[in-house]
C-alpha cells in the first residue's frame, strides 16, 4: 500500500529554515504543514508568519498553510492571505495542548464546542472556497470529545483530519492512545491521518500494521529529533547512511547560519539552537553527554566547538 509522509507542524522549530534544509540534506517529506498563524484579535498577519510562508522560500516543498484561532472573522481573513499568496488549502488548528492556547478556548480547548466549531465552519464554507482540513487530539479532558464533533465535520467538505492520538491535557506526556484512534476510524467517513510518536521505522511499521486503512503518516517531533527519519522509512531501512555526520553536519550549519543571519544578539540564536539540540542529541550515542556540552556552551565561540567536537566525536 503506497503511503505519504506528512510533517507536523512545531511552533517554533519547522518554520521555513528547518523545512528547506531537512528536505534539501535527507528528503522523505511528501507535505510539510506550517506552523500556525495565530491573529490575536487584530486582523495583521505579522510579519515572521508572512516570511514563512512566502512562496519564494518555499520554492521545492509543498506546503500547507496552518490557522489557530476560534473566529470565523479571523479564519476568513487567514483564508484570504494565503489564497492571495497562491495556497488553495489551509489546515485548521484544534490540537495544541499548551496552556496559554487551550484556556484562551484554543487548539485542543475548543474540541469540546461542537456548536462553535460548527458555526465557524458553516461561516467559513459559506463566504470562502478555501480548501479546509484539520488537526485535532482526540479531546482536552478525555478521548471521547472528538466523537461528538466528527459527526457534524461530516456536513462539510473536509479534505482530511489529522488525529495525534493523545488528548490535550497530556500535553507530549505519556503514551498515545491508539485505542482512541481506531474509534475514531470506526465512526468516521472522513479522511484520517495518523499523527503520534513516529520515531523509528519499526515504530512506523507497527502503526502500518495497526491501521491498515491509514495511508497519510504525520511526524512531528521524530522528524527534528531524527531529520533522517523520513527518508530511512522511505527505505524501509533501520540503517543510517555510511556519510550520517558529513550529513548532519552540512544540515546543522545550514541552519545556524540561517539563523545567525535572521535572529539578533548571540543569546536568541544560542536559545534558538540549544532547543534544537534537545531533539538533535537523540540520534547521537551518548545523546545526555551530547545535551549537556550543548547546554554549557554560553557563548557563540563554545557553541561552535562544542558542535565541531560532538560532531567529531559521532
Amino acid at each position: 500500500m503506497s503511503y505519504t509522509l506528512l510533517s507536523s507542524p512545531l511552533q517554533g522549530f519547522t518554520d521555513y529554515r528547518f523545512r528547506n534544509a531537512q528536505n534539501k540534506y535527507f528528503g522523505g517529506i511528501d507535505t510539510f504543514y506550517s506552523p500556525y498563524i495565530r491573529l490575536n484579535g487584530k486582523l495583521v498577519v505579522k510579519s515572521s508568519y508572512q516570511r514563512d510562508l512566502l512562496p519564494e522560500n518555499n520554492t521545492d516543498l509543498e506546503v500547507i498553510p496552518q490557522i489557530i484561532t476560534n473566529d470565523a472573522d479571523e479564519f476568513l481573513f487567514v483564508s484570504k492571505y494565503v489564497q492571495e499568496l497562491g495556497y488553495k488549502e489551509l489546515n485548521w488548528n484544534l490540537g495544541c495542548p499548551y496552556p496559554m492556547v487551550t484556556k484562551s478556548g484554543m487548539g485542543s480547548g475548543l474540541i469540546c464546542q461542537t456548536e462553535k466549531i460548527n458555526s465557524i465552519l458553516e461561516k467559513v464554507h459559506a463566504e470562502s472556497d478555501i480548501i479546509v482540513s484539520m488537526k485535532m487530539r482526540l479531546g482536552y479532558d478525555n478521548a471521547e470529545e472528538i466523537l461528538d464533533v466528527l459527526p457534524l465535520l461530516e456536513k462539510y467538505p473536509i479534505k482530511n483530519i489529522a488525529i495525534h492520538a493523545r488528548i490535550g491535557k497530556q500535553l507530549y506526556n505519556g503514551g498515545v492512545n491508539l485505542d482512541g484512534f481506531q474509534q475514531c476510524v470506526d465512526n468516521t467517513k472522513l479522511k484520517l491521518y495518523y499523527n503520534g510518536d513516529i520515531t523509528s521505522v519499526a515504530q512506523f511499521h507497527k502503526m502500518q500494521k495497526r491501521f491498515p486503512t491509514i495511508d497519510h503518516w504525520m511526524i512531528g517531533r521524530g522528524l527534528i529529533a531524527d531529520p533522517f527519519l523520513p527518508s530511512m522509512i522511505k527505505n524501509n531501512s533501520s540503517e543510517y547512511p555510511s556519510n550520517k555526520m558529513e550529513l548532519f553536519s552540512d544540515f546543522h550549519d545550514t541552519l545556524y547560519a540561517g539563523y545567525s543571519e535572521s535572529l539578533s544578539g548571540a543569546t536568541h540564536i544560542l536559545l534558538k539552537m540549544h532547543h534544537l539540540w534537545e531533539y538533535f542529541s537523540v540520534i547521537f550515542s551518548n545523546p545526555h553527554k551530547v545535551h549537556k556540552k550543548i547546554k554549557k556552551a554560553k557563548s557563540i565561540r563554545n557553541y561552535e566547538q562544542a558542535v565541531r567536537e560532538i560532531i567529531k566525536e559521532g
